[in-house]
């Protein structure tokens, strides 16, 4: 077989186009799943859409199946008496049911080349909790069901920035003590 340019030219970008989505999809891509959560010390019992029963720990985050759409849920106690008989909408890709109705916040972190933290923490929005102020705009959250962010509970933000040349956010629902831990941490103040 003769030398070819142009047939070595398109197998080496067909094989590097390959290698490189296979880095993605192996490392970078982000996984889509929906979690209940339990941050409290109690065991519960949950049905979800009359399924078969579930079983959430003290402390313990539990993948879950939902459908987009409407979907039902049953919640007992560790003596499984029927605690609450609820609906939801999920409407996007990633979700969390809080079971206990306890506090989360949902947190924007900005990301950009020559980001002032100071500045940009004072600009947004205040929360109170447990009577003293925290700047940042985070939001307080104890209902069912929520879908609106990006990080799940059991996820960490990005340690690598892929875009520095414009400001950025990406929002991570924390439990409330997680929260004052990484508000402490991050902020130093």
């Amino acid at each position: 077989m003769k030398n070819n340019p142009s047939l070595k030219g398109l197998v080496i970008a067909v094989v590097a186009f390959v290698v490189a989505f296979g880095v993605y999809f192996l490392f970078l891509a982000k996984k889509n799943y929906y979690v209940v959560d339990n941050p409290t010390p109690n065991t519960y019992y949950y049905k979800i859409n009359n399924s078969s029963e579930g079983t959430i720990a003290a402390g313990q985050t539990v993948p879950v199946d939902l459908n987009k759409g409407k979907n039902s849920i049953k919640v007992f106690d560790q003596n499984k008496k029927l605690l609450y008989d609820s609906a939801f909408e999920v409407n996007k890709i990633r979700g969390l049911i809080n079971i206990a109705h306890q506090d989360y916040y949902i947190n924007d972190q900005y990301y950009g080349y020559n980001l002032k933290k100071d500045s940009l923490l004072l600009a947004l929005d205040k929360v109170v909790i447990d009577g003293k102020t925290y700047y940042g705009g985070a939001k307080h959250f104890n209902k069912l069901f929520t879908d609106d962010f990006y990080y799940n509970v059991d996820e960490d933000y990005d340690k690598i920035i892929k875009n520095i040349q414009q400001v950025e956010s990406r929002s991570k629902i924390f439990r409330k003590q997680d929260y004052l831990n990484y508000y402490k941490e991050y902020y130093k103040f």
